[in-house]
């Protein structure tokens, strides 16, 4: 089987495609790119431009947030931290000149912008400056914040109404701390009124107002999965869309407020619906085995720009006719000397975990394996979390492919996209019922007959990286290394260490750390070191906000105390000026280039 055609450092100098977004008048787009080796900003004029670079080195490096035209196209206002410390100021760009001014400095908080009032007097932003999550109106030249909402628990959401006059958050104010709520809060502050609960526990966001200022669409998973709807305000009536049983998100209106796109997502593809909200007809648009996201109405309304991936096709920005049904790429993938030729597919399997929960994953396999091979295998562990694996082009999992490796993606019991009561099974037990998920997956890799059952690996970022050292110290025996990534050693170190709206966060999937102290302490791996036995590769970035670097520290530092070596036993490493992750592509090549390292020598 040949092996190595695919260089790491060619795969991950593909550039992406970060936030595509119109600007209202639907005549321009912009969207963060990294083809020049760093991000930067781009616009091009649709629907036949070609993209021009407006900025110059002086957008995030890494990205955590998106960016907001102004009303009259003038402007861009963009989120940006100190080295991935999460503590956004709030910059504008002028798109003609690319001139940047600083419109807020809040060294010690969050800011992040929304969206520009009607008369681009304000910006509706989200801030923690006061400590919890809440929103704020900014005046668009920055001079001036004004604070909308006091909610004890965090604020998401600031769309402005039609008029102005308004704007929608998503807030709780229930005991469940599942439960969102719908809110229309008056732009001076004066007012704030619930307008949407479909039930306690349900989570409830809107989307967009209608043109008409009198409807919002909204998504809602009070059906058991997210379903998209268009909610009437005075009467509270709702309009249904998608099909039932079938999770659908809505994400963005049409300009006359008659189309409405939506991501529906099944068996973790995701393909773009467009709703016709006056003939209650849908159309699908993209592959049914693929991953689109971000869909923006363009043009009058006449097309939708769409970011679409496969599993063997790198993420691209197309435009669709929406009359035609023609599809355009506006950043065509040049993938130079990486061999398209040794793209593998993926296959969306079931396995049975060990008490008979159907687990969904995403399954990798090398072509052309012998008979009697004896494959290494990885099994992944997604962050979140509620989060998901999907099947889109996963540049590292194809580099471990052609590398001989079977990989495995569990969509773990805890994840996004199969339902409430399967998203909300791990709560009270992160690390219990999904870690015998992650367990489970190891029989179902070892069944397919392709694999060295003492050669497999566990790897995972953030959550991912939580459930890696706990893999490694609770299912000791499956393991020959694990790579644990941004990962957490100690809930109650990290719960008194972060932030309120993470801390709510936490409180909401593990319960009151007080209250539920002898579990947190039972799912924390700082208290089973000594049961490792797998070689324990640890990378983490030094001004990681969500994960703090002194959960991997306090964990080496344990392991050292109990005699392991470094470098013998395991394997620590830290990122100076990086936070959670990086989308910067020379990061994310050196982190994947040290595993990568790590596995030849150990596996």
């Amino acid at each position: 089987m040949p092996t190595h055609r695919i260089r790491l450092e060619d795969i991950m100098h593909l550039p992406s495609v970060y936030f595509p977004t119109v600007s209202f008048d639907g005549k321009r787009l912009a969207f963060y790119w990294d083809r020049t080796g760093q991000m930067e900003l781009y616009v091009i004029d649709l629907p036949d431009g070609i993209p021009q670079q407006i900025s110059h080195g002086n957008v995030p490096k890494s990205l955590r947030a998106g960016f907001i035209w102004s009303r009259d196209g003038a402007r861009i206002v963009f989120a940006k931290d100190i080295g991935g410390n999460e503590q956004h100021d709030l910059y504008s760009m002028d798109v003609s000149s690319g001139g940047v001014s600083q419109l807020t400095d809040t060294p010690k908080a969050q800011d992040y912008a929304v969206e520009f009032s009607p008369d681009d007097a304000w910006i509706s932003m989200l801030s923690n400056r006061d400590g919890q999550m809440n929103l704020y109106k900014l005046k668009s030249d920055g001079s001036e914040a004004v604070q909308l909402t006091e909610f004890a628990n965090p604020v998401s959401g600031g769309h402005w109404s039609p008029d102005g006059t308004q704007l929608t958050i998503t807030a709780n104010e229930a005991k469940d701390l599942r439960n969102a709520d719908i809110y229309v809060v008056a732009a001076d502050g004066s007012e704030c009124q619930r307008v949407l609960r479909v039930q306690e526990g349900s989570k409830d966001h809107a989307t967009a107002w209608l043109p008409d200022g009198q409807r919002l669409a909204i998504t809602s998973d009070a059906s058991s999965v997210n379903r998209p709807g268009i909610l009437d305000i005075a009467s509270g009536s709702i309009r249904w869309l998608g099909i039932e049983g079938v999770e659908e998100s809505a994400v963005a209106l049409s300009e006359n407020g008659k189309k409405l796109a939506t991501l529906r997502n099944q068996e973790a593809s995701v393909t773009v619906v467009i709703h016709d909200l006056e003939t209650g007809s849908e159309r699908i648009l993209g592959a049914e085995s693929g991953f689109a996201i971000w869909p923006e109405f363009a043009l009058g309304d006449r097309s939708v720009i769409v970011a679409q991936a496969s599993a063997t096709r790198h993420r691209e920005l197309l435009t669709v006719d929406l009359e035609t049904g023609e599809g355009k790429a506006l950043t065509p993938v040049d993938y130079g000397p990486v061999d398209t030729q040794a793209f593998v597919g993926s296959q969306h399997v079931w396995y049975n975990s060990s008490d008979g929960v159907p687990i969904p994953a995403i399954l990798y396999r090398p072509e052309n394996l012998p008979e009697a091979a004896a494959a290494p295998a990885m099994v992944i562990v997604h962050g979140g979390p509620t989060g998901q694996f999907f099947r889109g082009f996963d540049p590292f999992v194809q580099v471990l492919v052609d590398r001989g490796f079977v990989v495995l993606q569990p969509n773990v019991r805890g994840s996004t996209g199969y339902g409430v009561e399967f998203r909300d099974m791990n709560l009270n037990d992160w690390a219990g019922g999904d870690l015998e998920d992650v367990a489970a997956g190891v029989t179902y890799l070892k069944s397919l007959g392709i694999v060295d059952p003492e050669r497999v690996v566990v790897f995972g970022g953030s959550y991912g990286g939580y459930m890696t050292f706990m893999a490694v110290v609770k299912k000791p025996n499956l393991w020959k290394a694990g790579i644990a990534w941004i990962g957490i050693t100690d809930l109650h170190r990290l719960y008194d260490n972060s932030m309120e709206h993470f801390k709510y966060y936490l409180r909401m999937l593990m319960g009151d750390p007080q209250e539920n102290a002898e579990l947190w302490k039972d799912r924390s791996a700082i208290n089973f070191v000594e049961n490792l036995k797998a070689k324990l590769l640890i990378l983490h970035g030094v001004n990681d906000p969500r994960c703090p670097v002194e959960q991997s520290r306090i964990f080496r530092d344990r392991m050292l105390e109990l005699g392991y070596k470094e470098n013998d036993d395991f394997e620590y490493i830290e990122f100076a000026d990086v936070g959670h992750a990086s989308s910067d592509i020379e990061q994310k090549t050196a982190t994947y280039k040290l595993i990568l390292d790590f596995l030849d020598r150990t596996i």
